[in-house]
């Protein structure tokens, strides 16, 4: 199965590529944990059915060390006690912050309110940046049709730095 865009055989799309992996730079180099970063990733590419960046999280977190059996759970993590109340927190703003069609009151103040018990302002703006920028790396995915299953962590690191 192949794309139906090579978005880094374009020129257009490759600047643009690029820049995005620079600003994802400012997330990943933020005191936000980084096993955070990779669950709220995998969450949200999950609901989107992005298969490539689902791929891409799940590999960088179990290179990282994150456990197969938290990895199994991300899709049920209100199940599951594996997960920290932060972790939890964020799971769910980034449930809340990637459904937003489906809720069109967005994040609850619950969640918020979670949030902000967990989370200094630095990881408050990492978190909600990373939901969003996810959650675009998503669209962008899914709209070429990327494949997911040949990712090996660290593959890209070259093309964007």
């Amino acid at each position: 199965m192949a794309a139906r865009f090579d978005m880094l055989d374009n020129e257009i799309a490759a600047k643009f590529a690029k820049r995005f992996a620079n600003a994802s730079m400012v997330i990943v180099q933020s005191p936000l944990p980084k096993s955070t970063q990779e669950l709220v990733s995998i969450r949200a590419s999950q609901i989107n059915g992005c298969g490539f960046c689902t791929d891409i999280h799940t590999k960088d977190a179990a290179a990282a060390g994150e456990t197969p059996g938290r990895l199994n759970l991300v899709a049920v993590w209100r199940e599951a006690t594996v997960f920290t109340e932060a972790e939890r927190a964020a799971l769910a703003l980034a449930e809340e912050g990637t459904r937003l069609a489906d809720a069109h009151l967005g994040v609850s103040d619950e969640t918020w309110a979670r949030v902000r018990e967990h989370y200094d302002d630095d990881q408050v703006a990492a978190l909600v940046c990373l939901v969003a920028l996810v959650n675009a790396a998503n669209r962008l995915s899914v709209i070429v049709r990327n494949p997911a299953g040949f990712y090996e962590p660290g593959m890209f690191a070259a093309t964007f730095h």
